[in-house]
């Protein structure tokens, strides 16, 4: 797990015994957490000047903190963490408080317009490039049948070989037409799943049913979550992210007012 590092550009399958691997990645351009805080730490700076705990810096705090827990990680057993671990990080950016309810809001719809948004800030194409370096991780995860909620609603093997194809056969259509939206959408939507599995304990721990999808998910949101740092670095600073969900409390603060960006 350690070589799992954060990667983003010109990003690359290493192969081991002439076999392709999905663990291992290899980058000429590999950013770790440090090297994330360090690119942030101007706007952490410039967003704090006015008193700590500025919500964006929050978020990017946050996440950081978990996706640098996974760079401690050394052994291929702990893939199921990871997938948990990043999707955690991811949630630290998304999360969106709802002030009618008192709640968070729904996490898909929460994270749906982040990555609307995501696409529409990344102007170098981060997130495009990775799609397509990564073509192959990315269709592999959407015609896995067993990432499909349509799968699951009356599972079966007949069910299983239909949806495979038909998810790949998308995919590939949404590629030619240059759906990026849409093909992060249901990339996304898929590792979602598994990730309410392993949470909601609808899997095992380490078991040998869900491997190969833990581990494409894994290598999928260890790709995705640096390069959502970078965008958010390089365009997304002074963007208002919304309400935080459970803004942090200092021993003897007195009031405490949600906090919007800007």
């Amino acid at each position: 797990m350690a070589d799992q590092r954060c990667t983003v550009q010109g990003l690359t399958m290493t192969k081991a015994g002439g076999k392709q691997t999905m663990a291992t990645i290899t980058t000429s351009t590999t950013l770790t957490v440090p090297d994330l805080r360090e690119r942030w730490l101007p706007h952490k700076e410039r967003l704090n000047a006015t008193g700590s705990g500025h919500p964006t810096a929050v978020r990017f705090h946050r996440a950081c903190s978990w996706l640098e827990e996974v760079e401690r990680f050394h052994t291929e057993d702990q893939t199921d963490h990871a997938l948990i671990f990043r999707w955690t990080a991811f949630n630290a950016l998304y999360g969106q408080w709802d002030l009618d309810r008192h709640e968070p809001l729904a996490d898909r719809q929460s994270w749906q317009v982040f990555l609307s948004r995501m696409l529409e800030l990344d102007t170098t194409g981060h997130i495009v490039s990775l799609l397509n370096e990564h073509r192959g991780l990315v269709l592999a995860i959407l015609g896995n049948p067993y990432l499909n909620d349509y799968f699951w609603q009356n599972p079966c093997r007949e069910k299983a070989g239909k949806t495979r194809q038909g998810g790949r056969h998308k995919a590939e259509a949404w590629y030619a037409q240059k759906q990026w939206n849409r093909i992060l959408d249901e990339v996304v939507d898929r590792i979602y799943l598994l990730r309410c599995q392993l949470v909601h304990g609808a899997a095992t721990l380490r078991s040998g049913l869900n491997r190969e999808a833990v581990r494409h998910c894994a290598t999928m949101t260890g790709l995705l979550m640096p390069t959502f740092l970078l965008v958010w670095i390089d365009h997304g600073a002074d963007e208002d992210w919304g309400i935080m969900c459970y803004p942090p409390v200092q021993h003897g603060a007195g009031d405490i007012r949600r906090r919007r960006p800007g």
